[in-house]
């Protein structure tokens, strides 16, 4: 069984994710087989705050060395989750210094 540390596997930390601090919605890089109640459940635990709604994205991975005729592999396919917290909730404190 996993872990609520196996499933949050580390936050993505881009302008386009820094934006979205204001509105008190975080991306995380999580585990490809963990659905949304899993996502949600373990930021609350590892974080302690409320969770609104959780938005989760997959992505496949891109070939590798383009430049000759034949591609030599592919980079790992991972999942994605923006995690949105309630009004009343606390921000989560490992972000604040980032903004």
């Amino acid at each position: 069984m996993k872990t609520v540390y196996d499933i949050i596997i580390a936050p993505v930390l881009t302008e386009k994710s820094y934006a979205q601090f204001d509105h008190k919605k975080y991306t995380f890089k999580v585990d490809i087989n963990a659905n949304k109640f899993q996502i949600k459940e373990a930021v609350e635990k590892i974080f302690g705050v409320e969770v609104e709604k959780v938005y989760t994205m997959r992505y496949d991975g891109k070939l590798k060395n383009k430049n000759s005729r034949v591609p030599t592999g592919k980079t790992a396919r991972y999942k994605k989750a923006i995690v949105k917290l309630t009004p009343a909730s606390k921000t989560i404190e490992f972000f604040e210094g980032m903004a």
